[in-house]
């Protein structure tokens, strides 16, 4: 279960980067909705980061 956790933690990361570098390079061009767009996007990312912060999986034995 332990590396199902660790898995789920890279995508998270994984996908924040893929969508965070275009995203900054075309802010100017889609003004206020793509920027709350992207705070939305990076919500329900912390949200994955918490449950795998409670479930254990950020400690390293």
């Amino acid at each position: 279960m332990r590396y199902y956790l660790v898995a789920i933690l890279f995508i998270l990361f994984d996908l924040e980067i893929a969508f965070l570098f275009p995203w900054a390079i075309v802010l100017e061009e889609i003004g206020a909705f793509g920027f709350w767009a992207m705070v939305l996007f990076l919500g329900i990312l912390v949200v994955g980061f918490a449950y795998e912060w409670m479930k254990g999986a950020l400690d390293w034995e």
